[in-house]
Formats: C-alpha cells, structure tokens, sequence
C-alpha cells in the first residue's frame, strides 16, 4: 500500500468517527451546493518543492588519528568560533614536543659556546698569537651552530603545531548539527566528527524545470513557504541565484533563494515551496478550488467529490498557492471534477470536526 493511499485511509479515518458517514454528511437535506473545479484563469505563479540548506555547513575533521577522550558538546548546542568541540588523546604529540623543546635548548648552548671561542680566537689572531685558518674554522663552527638553533626551532614549532591538530575547535559560531562519534572511538584524518551549520545564512534549493528559466524574476515576486513556520506566512528571499548547470538527467536547473537572516524555527532539511512568478506553464493547467471546501486537518487536506453514482466520497489532495478565495490543487481533483462546496453546511468544519 503506497503512502497516498495509507494518507488517505487515515484522513477518512478520523471523519468516519463521527455519527454519520463521508455520504452522509453531504446529504441534500444539508442543502449541498456542488461547484465544477475550475482552471487557472489569469494567475501566472507555479510552485515548485524544495529544501532549505545551510550556505555555510561544515563536515569538522582532525589531521592526525587518536582516540577520542573528551566531547564537550552534542547536537543541538550552539557554539562560538573557537570553541573546543572535542579532544583526541595527545600524549605522544605532547611528549614529542617536550623533547623538541629540550633539542632547542641543547643547540642554544651550543651556540653559546661556539660563540664565546670564537670571540676569544678574534682576540688572540688580533695579538697574533693564533692564524687566519684557526679564526676561520671558529667562525665556520659558529654559524653552524647557529643553523642548528634555527633547525631546531623550526622542529619544535612544527611540533607544537602539530599538537593544537588534536583539538578540535569549531572554526565559526553556529549549532552542531550531528556528533557520529562517542568518546573512546578512533579518530582518523578526514572522518567526521561533527556537523556544524551557520543559523544565520539559510536559503532554499529549488529544482526548476528548464523551460521556466526565461520567466524567472529574481528576487521580485518570489515568495517562500515552509509549512508550519510562522503560521503558514509567506517569506520574500533577500537574494536569489541560478546555477549555471542544468542538471542532464532531469533537465532542471538548480536555484537558490536566501532566507531572511536569523528566522525562528527554520532548519536545514526542511520542506520549502517557492512561487515563481512568469512561469512558462499554462494557466489553463492549473487548477483551483474555493478555499471554504477544503477540509483540513494538521497537515492533510481534502474535499467531496462525487462519484458517478452522484455519491459524495472523500478525496485527499494536494494544495498550493492561495489566490483570495481560492486555493490551487496540484493533485487529487482535475479540472471539470465535481467537489462539494459548502462542508460546513453539510455539519462538516474546515477542520474536520462536526
């Protein structure tokens, strides 16, 4: 049984509870008005589904394996730039450090002492008391010291470098999204382990057809719904972008709309809808409904059809855009359909309820 039908049966469901059946209820003594489904008239706006992204969204990784010894946060949690989100045990790192600090400090003596001979050879060779050759070697000596000084330096600040790789930090402020690891698990070089997005710069992936790239106005006269964000209100994208490839499988173009900044509620991966205005498909194509025959509840939406027999039956369908008094149906009645107009009049509410 595919989801439609199981959608469906649970939608009759709830209506079947009630004293009187789906027929019922639409019986001629409630006075029944029966209205033809009509087409689009002059509305020029197509939806298409979508999802909203995060534009900053970040897989956060180490460069070195170790166990995983401390997680400070968990999804959900908001952090700062910055912020330690997860330690790997670093005893090795930090004992390699501690022996290159020490290397440091054997090459500084060193160069301490090949500095002070060769100060003391400048004073004999100006007594002539040693030659050219003996000032030389000295001075030859001296520099190399100093390179190994500076070698060494170089050694011990790789290494420290190194061991800031076992912490890791979250590179901006935002919310984990996902933490896949558990303290004890190993981490190795580029294996996630955690998910970080910026709240702040959310928009919306649309696939559009092809054929209504000519007709897109950006931004203007595009708007946003995400069902069950802010009572159903509409939302105007700040920006929007066309990308420049057409997908060659579906023939459709990505396009993504940018959400106003910091909008409760909305997460990455939720259902978006955008109306585009100046699509190229056909008013004549779309169909509409009066508004006051849709029966809703939560989520599901539904009107009276009637049957062949003249019976009045249940029909989920699916809804659209809002044009003053009526609604627009993308699936579940065509256009010539018979529904019922007046639910309300039968002993019937726009929620379902009697």
């Amino acid at each position: 049984m595919n989801r439609s039908v199981l959608c469906l049966a649970a939608l009759a469901g709830w209506l079947c509870v009630q004293p009187a059946s789906a027929t019922e209820a639409a019986t001629p003594a409630a006075g029944p008005q029966w209205v033809t489904v009509g087409g689009g008239g002059n509305m020029q706006r197509s939806g298409f589904d979508g999802v909203v992204e995060a534009e900053r969204q970040t897989n956060l990784s180490v460069q070195v394996s170790g166990a995983i010894v401390e997680i400070g946060v968990k999804a959900g949690d908001q952090v700062k730039a910055g912020q330690v989100l997860m330690r790997i045990d670093a005893r090795a790192a930090v004992q390699g450090s501690a022996a290159s600090d020490a290397q440091v400090q054997v090459a500084q003596a060193g160069l301490d002492v090949a500095r002070k001979d060769w100060q003391r050879q400048q004073q004999l060779f100006a007594k002539g008391y040693v030659s050219q050759a003996a000032l030389d070697r000295d001075e030859a000596r001296l520099k190399s010291a100093e390179a190994q000084l500076a070698a060494q330096q170089a050694s011990a600040a790789a290494s420290h470098t190194q061991t800031g790789w076992f912490v890791l930090r979250a590179p901006y402020a935002g919310v984990i999204a996902e933490v896949p690891v558990a303290s004890g698990d190993i981490a190795m070089p580029g294996k996630p382990l955690a998910v970080l997005y910026d709240p702040a710069a959310l928009r919306v992936s649309v696939a559009v057809p092809q054929s209504a790239l000519p007709g897109l106005r950006a931004p203007a006269g595009i708007t946003l719904a995400i069902p069950g964000i802010a009572g159903g209100e509409s939302l105007a994208p700040t920006s929007s972008r066309v990308m420049p490839m057409v997908d060659a499988a579906s023939h459709t173009v990505e396009l993504r709309l940018a959400l106003p900044a910091l909008r409760k509620g909305i997460r990455p991966g939720m259902f978006a809808r955008a109306w585009l205005p100046g699509s190229s498909q056909a008013a004549a194509e779309r169909v509409f409904v009066p508004t006051a025959a849709l029966v809703l509840r939560g989520e599901l939406a539904a009107v009276y059809g009637r049957d062949r027999n003249g019976q009045a039956v249940l029909r989920q369908v699916r809804t659209g855009a809002v044009d003053g008094e009526r609604t627009e149906i993308l699936a579940g009645v065509g256009a010539g359909d018979s529904i019922l107009a007046n639910p309300r009049a039968v002993g019937l509410n726009r929620d379902g309820a009697r």
